[in-house]
């Protein structure tokens, strides 16, 4: 990961060199201001991979030369076979964006329904607490 921290990080910078070039052949303030986010959200997802190798604290496969392929097998995490929930995620999304033309009133009403969707895909595999209520006595 240390590859990766030292890509975003000068990817930040050259960023930032870009913009004062261009501020000073006389670009406009909303291709300055684009061109600053930019360079801050790089910086940002540079700290967060610097942060992340530091917290883990070992040299990871991809970051040695003499490293195997098997040396990074292994568990990634949990990736959902199958979801319905980006569905209604993505027509809210969309519903908000038409309530921006059409009215206030549907971009409220699709807010809802994208805070709704949202839980739903957040919480798909979350399992409830063990209740002895819920559980059925014969």
């Amino acid at each position: 990961m240390k590859v990766n921290w030292q890509l975003f990080v000068g990817l930040s910078v050259f960023y930032v060199i870009m913009t004062v070039i261009y501020w000073y052949v006389g670009g406009e303030a909303v291709g300055v201001t684009g061109m600053l986010l930019a360079a801050c959200l790089a910086g940002m997802v540079g700290f967060y991979v610097w942060f992340t190798q530091k917290r883990i604290g070992t040299v990871m496969p991809a970051d040695n030369l003499t490293a195997e392929i098997a040396d990074g097998a292994g568990e990634l995490g949990f990736y959902s076979p199958h979801s319905w929930w980006p569905l209604p995620v993505a027509a809210s999304a969309i519903a908000m964006g038409f309530g921006l033309i059409i009215g206030w009133w549907l971009t409220v009403i699709a807010l809802a329904a994208l805070v709704i969707s949202v839980i739903g895909w957040v919480t798909e595999y979350e399992k409830p607490l063990d209740d002895p209520s819920m559980t059925a006595h014969h």
